[in-house]
């Protein structure tokens, strides 16, 4: 989200505090309909590069832009400065206890200096581009990196090629998610539950 009223914009759609968000910080904000009922959870980023970085459930991403869309319309219509660009990266997630060490070998970024909730643009694994955010959405510590869609399965070898790197789908996510208390967008929350609750 691009413009001089990108934080205004997203205030209006989101209940985080956006604009409090330093530069490379995100956080973990729920977009919420009419009713106070969840659409779906993103994450928000102000990043280094002046624009506002929003990841949203892959399976929401339709809906949730065009609620994007329909707003910057709105705004756009009164004279406020907001353009919205979509990305057609890939996102690929490095969670659990050896993260770190696996990732910090093809970094060039010192890892340390990244703490959680905060976001990078760098080379992973001579990648360009590639946006780093450290945040465990497992309930361990772990990575989010959007990947040119065109290298993301170069990226994803790179990256199995460690050996206590394995591939895991969404049932062993749930999982984590349920051992960690962490809420899942179309099981413990939906356009039904408010935030509050």
């Amino acid at each position: 989200v691009y413009g001089r009223d990108r934080v205004r914009f997203m205030e209006s759609l989101v209940v985080g505090d956006i604009a409090e968000l330093k530069p490379g910080q995100g956080t973990l904000t729920l977009l919420t309909n009419e009713k106070g009922g969840i659409t779906d959870d993103l994450i928000v980023t102000n990043t280094l590069e002046d624009h506002l970085y929003v990841v949203s459930n892959a399976g929401c991403a339709d809906k949730d832009l065009a609620i994007f869309r329909g707003r910057a319309q709105e705004l756009q219509a009164t004279g406020s400065d907001v353009r919205l660009e979509v990305s057609d990266n890939a996102l690929l997630a490095l969670q659990g206890p050896s993260m770190a060490r696996v990732l910090q070998a093809g970094l060039s970024d010192d890892l340390a200096k990244l703490s959680f909730m905060n976001s990078i643009t760098t080379t992973v694994f001579g990648v360009p581009g590639c946006r780093v955010t450290r945040c465990g959405y497992t309930g361990e510590d772990g990575v989010e990196i959007s990947v040119p869609a065109g290298r993301a399965v170069e990226l994803a070898e790179r990256l199995l090629d460690a050996p206590d790197v394995w591939l895991a789908g969404l049932a062993a996510r749930d999982s984590l998610r349920l051992e960690a208390g962490l809420c899942l967008y179309g099981n413990d929350i939906d356009e039904t539950i408010t935030p509050a609750e």
